[in-house]
């Protein structure tokens, strides 16, 4: 504080021609002392009957106080200094309630408000993904106050608390060994405490004795380990503790002023003679001693001081000002008081904050006009950083991250792994450097501190009754469903065209699924459909250029031609059913189909009349010899044929085909189908073309003994056999199916059905016209030639 003081009163820039001063009182972290201090500042004399509004030297009173170091000395100072509008900026009180203005209207501090640190505490719990840790609080106002907001800050953040313990005031071993009992039994690697340490010192004798060094302790700002903790074994039981502390701060030339001090120099402050005794084992002479350098008082021989004494000789951590936190507090709060009093001295009337633009007079104003420009300060320290107060006379929150190492060699230190700043941007405020902490024994990574460990992906969380919400069991979400992201105890469904990503944590787009073109299944599919077609046309070309022949001219070769074009087109209908389906395609897919196989079954049936008329009319005693020459057969293809587009119509216009997304097919996927619509009219279209099928067996399997040796029938009838074992085995097979390969249940039977058409017809005649063309004579139709080579 004097330091500060001296360097504004240096400062060309800052008070200019004005001089400021001091006086100091000790409160000896006792809250009567800190108020009887306060009445002193107030009454101007220490001799002044004890109330506080009476003033004995206004003219001496300083502008404001700069204390007190404690929050329990600063609280009833703050109360009192409250009621006169009397400036208070404190460097070390931290209590939640000094930011209540209503209360402590005039306080302003330099330290951050424990709410603050509390809130780095429970980010640290997060930071770490400790969701259940342990709670000690001591049994005075700042535990009491403290530890609820920490619980409630790490619930919000998810976690729990495994159980809150508090430290009794006064020294009770038997209070004490039950809080340890509690930590030894608890599965919570984290102990919290927010307690202040006296009350803090026996716990950790007593859970050193008992060997606890598997826990890591965070502490709050108030937690210091070095000066308290000499004995070896509770360094070893606090090793890698962590705690939230005062940052540190530059206060340039410092250590120079602090190398400059003696005695001689400050000749009034009892302080640093006390200091130099202690520093360099000697005491300072009283008048008339100055030149002995040693002398036996009462017996004992001592060592005079002689003013001389190097202080560059002491141990020079002592002089290392980066680690004094509390004093750059001190040096904040000196500034702080400094710049608003520079502004209410430049201050340009007409343009004041008071009242008709007024401003206030540095050598007379009332105590609330300095205390409005200390809430207002904004400026940079002379360590460069930016110091102002929020509406709670609070500073911005910037807190050091330090770890408790403990070295093998015994030596000790607090080594900075991070830093919580609220001024950073959102989600940056919390920086750790992992790689500087060093965790206590048994942990070499970041210990786990769970009640239950996390759900694998896709499970949600289900919590036990009067159990808290860390302590739970992992369900797997149901098919179709996604967790929560709001609340991991519950799962959500997904739309019907949406569907879970791998690990269930979003609703993604269902693939969809038809029989294309491009895979391995609808590519060999249209490669056979090909092929068949290109075999059915290679056997018409051979019946055009045979067809002077007698096994080409015997039952109808016109028929045969137009049976081989239809089974082309029969061929080439299930390419139709491979693709995206579109409007189009699924409206004329299966009416295509339909239509092609009824003129394909109406040429059988004709071909199969045709035979029968043929015996018939060479037969005197038949009945249907008449109707030989009415050519009956010619008739019987269109007929058939017309009926079939007739139901078709009937089926498109009432009630046809559509595009359908069914979302319920396969599991995970959108199948896009054709809906057949009317499901009664298309099953009269395959109804029909089952009754053609059927007509034609029936008439071919009675005609088959006629008296020919290549008598058509016989392989019409087992055409019409092959032909309906395919359409029936049909039936199961596509309802036992799914998807896309319905589709190809279909085709298949569509090829299968032609194929086995387009075999029992037409190969015996290919086999005879190119392998045997001696047996393709009228003689051996007939029946004529006895021999049999076939």
């Amino acid at each position: 504080m004097i330091y500060s003081i001296m360097e504004i009163n240096k400062s060309p820039v800052l008070l200019p021609n004005i001089t400021l001063g001091f006086k100091l009182y000790d409160s000896c972290y006792n809250e009567v002392r800190g108020l009887i201090g306060t009445k002193w500042i107030l009454s101007g004399s220490k001799d002044v009957p004890p109330t506080f509004n009476y003033n004995c030297y206004k003219d001496t009173m300083p502008p404001a106080i700069i204390g007190d170091l404690t929050s329990k000395a600063s609280i009833p100072m703050a109360w009192i200094l409250g009621l006169f509008r009397y400036p208070q900026v404190s460097y070390g009180a931290s209590h939640l309630s000094l930011s209540d203005k209503v209360q402590f209207p005039s306080f302003l501090r330099t330290m951050t408000s424990g709410n603050k640190e509390i809130l780095v505490i429970a980010q640290l719990v997060k930071y770490f993904n400790w969701t259940w840790v342990g709670m000690i609080n001591s049994d005075n106002e700042y535990g009491r106050s403290g530890g609820p907001l920490i619980q409630k800050e790490i619930e919000k953040n998810g976690g729990c608390i495994a159980f809150t313990e508090t430290l009794p005031i006064y020294s009770s071993q038997k209070l004490v060994l039950q809080v340890v009992e509690v930590i030894k039994e608890s599965n919570a690697t984290v102990i919290i405490v927010y307690s202040s340490m006296e009350n803090l010192i026996s716990l950790m004798e007593e859970a050193s004795s008992h060997d606890i060094t598997d826990k890591v302790w965070i502490g709050c700002s108030s937690f210091s380990i070095t000066s308290d903790f000499p004995r070896k074994d509770i360094l070893t039981t606090l090793n890698g503790s962590l705690s939230v502390s005062v940052p540190l701060g530059k206060i340039p030339g410092f250590t120079e002023f602090l190398y400059s001090i003696h005695p001689f120099k400050f000749l009034g402050d009892i302080f640093i003679k006390t200091f130099w005794e202690k520093a360099f084992g000697c005491i300072w002479p009283a008048e008339g001693f100055h030149n002995t350098t040693a002398q036996t008082l009462f017996g004992e021989r001592i060592l005079w001081c002689r003013g001389n004494e190097r202080l560059d000789s002491i141990d020079a951590n002592i002089y290392d000002v980066y680690n004094f936190r509390y004093t750059y507090k001190v040096h904040n709060a000196v500034y702080t008081v400094a710049h608003a009093l520079h502004q209410m001295n430049t201050c340009v009337a007409g343009n004041g904050p008071f009242k008709n633009g007024s401003c206030a007079n540095i050598y007379n104003y009332q105590p609330f006009q300095l205390l409005y420009y200390l809430r207002n300060v904004n400026f940079r320290n002379p360590g460069g950083e930016t110091i102002y107060f929020d509406k709670n006379g609070d500073i911005p929150l910037y807190m050091d991250i330090l770890n408790w190492q403990l070295y093998p060699n015994g030596s000790n230190q607090y080594v900075h792994v991070g830093s919580y700043d609220a001024r950073s941007p959102k989600g940056q405020e919390l920086t750790i450097d992992q790689s500087k902490i060093v965790w206590n024994i048994g942990h070499d990574n970041v210990p786990s501190s769970v009640c239950s460990n996390p759900c694998s992906q896709g499970q949600r969380k289900t919590t036990h009754q009067g159990q808290k919400l860390c302590c739970f069991d992992c369900l797997p979400c149901s098919k179709g469903e996604i967790l929560n992201s709001n609340d991991h105890s519950e799962c959500l469904k997904c739309p019907d065209d949406m569907w879970p990503n791998a690990g269930k944590e979003k609703c993604v787009q269902k693939p969809v699924q038809f029989l294309s073109y491009e895979e391995s299944l609808g590519y060999s599919l249209t490669c056979i459909s090909v092929t068949c077609c290109v075999l059915t046309f290679s056997v018409l070309c051979l019946l055009i250029i045979k067809r002077r022949t007698p096994i080409v001219k015997a039952n109808n070769r016109e028929l045969s031609y137009l049976l081989l074009v239809s089974l082309m087109f029969c061929f080439l209908c299930s390419l139709v059913f491979i693709g995206r389906p579109e409007k189009v395609t699924c409206m004329i897919r299966q009416v295509v189909f339909g239509i092609i196989f009824s003129v394909c079954l109406s040429v059988i049936l004709a071909k199969t009349i045709t035979v029968i008329m043929v015996f018939s009319a060479i037969n005197p005693n038949s009945k249907l010899k008449r109707l030989a020459g009415l050519r009956i057969p010619i008739y019987i293809v269109p007929s058939c044929t017309v009926v079939q587009i007739v139901l078709c119509i009937i089926w498109l216009t009432s009630s046809g085909p559509f595009v359908e997304f069914n979302m319920a097919a396969e599991v995970g996927t959108i199948v896009v189908e054709c809906n057949e619509g009317s499901i009664v009219l298309f099953s009269c279209v395959l109804g029909y073309m089952g009754l053609l099928a059927s007509t034609s067996f029936l008439v071919a399997f009675l005609a088959r003994k006629l008296p020919d040796t290549f008598n058509e029938t016989k392989f019409i009838t087992f055409s019409m056999l092959v032909f309906g074992i395919v359409w029936v085995t049909f039936i199961p097979a596509y309802l036992s199916t799914k998807g896309k390969y319905m589709v190809a249940v279909e085709i298949f039977a569509i090829l299968s059905s032609s194929a086995g058409l387009l075999t029992c017809m037409f190969f015996p005649k290919c086999y005879i016209i190119l392998l045997h063309p001696e047996m393709n004579t009228k003689e051996y139709i007939t029946g004529r030639n006895h021999r049999k080579i076939f």
